[in-house]
């Protein structure tokens, strides 16, 4: 049997705690702190940065992402030597203890390396499939985001709770794009979003954008191809702050591809997941 720790919330409620699980989500905080510190450093002298492109001219990478990862990578590797881990610049080893960390060491890298502020550090931890970890650190703001597996959500140790009467109507939604969706279906959902009485933004990362959910700066999120370093960590964020999501797959090489991303409220969930489906949203990689 595993230890476990009891914990007792304000609600006096009891929540048993896998002794495992605290001893991730303590480091995944201490290590995105660190690791949005080392990044705000390549930020703060960018203009000295080697900027390359990967798949296409608006998917930019820097040794400022390689570097984040790396550091990631050795820490956790001397930490929990078992572990599984997905990076999105150096990829997937596999672990053997259950537990996989999946990490977006800068995103918003485009953001990043044009001086704007928008964008994160992601460190998630799955088990079961599930992201029972997620940490989002924003150094620019100095932010941190952090929910683990029935112990709520909080920026900053202020615990998050989304408010059910934040709608499409009366709130923002975010909604991401990239060169894996056609123009005419990412004009498609704006359309969608702004003829149901809403508005909406980008700010370049997903990541952050769903941490905004979280938060309930945002009211929703909706990307229809996304990889999970981007957003595993948002999706246990808006979970534990009270929030849903659109299941995604992470069985075997599911874990690896694209997938449609939709998290928000309980209020506006089913609007937006109306909005999904109308729009191609047929399953992973839609």
């Amino acid at each position: 049997m595993p230890e476990t720790f009891e914990i007792r919330l304000k609600d006096r409620s009891m929540i048993v705690l896998d002794a495992n699980l605290e001893q991730r989500f303590a480091l995944a905080k201490s290590l995105a702190e660190k690791a949005g510190a080392l990044a705000l450093d390549y930020f703060n002298k960018r203009d000295t940065l080697v900027i390359e492109t990967k798949r296409d001219l608006q998917d930019v990478v820097s040794i400022a992402d390689r570097d984040v990862e790396t550091f990631l990578r050795e820490r956790v590797a001397a930490a929990f030597a078992d572990d599984g881990f997905l990076g999105e610049e150096f990829g997937h080893q596999v672990g053997s203890s259950g537990y996989t960390w999946v990490v977006d060491p800068i995103d918003g890298t485009a953001p990043f390396v044009n001086g704007m502020p928008t964008w994160c550090v992601s460190i998630a931890v799955l088990h079961g499939g599930l992201p029972v970890v997620g940490v989002i650190q924003v150094p620019c703001a100095n932010e941190l985001y952090a929910a683990a597996l029935g112990l709520g959500a909080s920026l900053n140790g202020e615990m998050l709770s989304l408010d059910p009467s934040r709608t499409i109507q009366n709130a923002m939604t975010g909604i991401g794009c990239n060169t894996h969706v056609a123009p005419e279906r990412v004009g498609s959902i704006i359309s969608a979003v702004l003829k149901n009485g809403g508005t909406f933004i980008r700010n370049g990362s997903g990541a952050l954008m769903l941490a905004y959910v979280a938060a309930g700066r945002l009211v929703g999120y909706y990307e229809p191809h996304m990889r999970a370093w981007d957003c595993m960590a948002g999706y246990c964020l808006v979970k534990e702050a009270g929030g849903q999501y659109l299941p995604f797959s992470t069985v075997g090489e599911d874990l690896l591809t694209g997938q449609p991303v939709l998290a928000s409220n309980v209020s506006a969930f089913t609007e937006l997941l109306a909005i999904h489906n109308a729009n191609g949203g047929n399953g992973p990689g839609s």
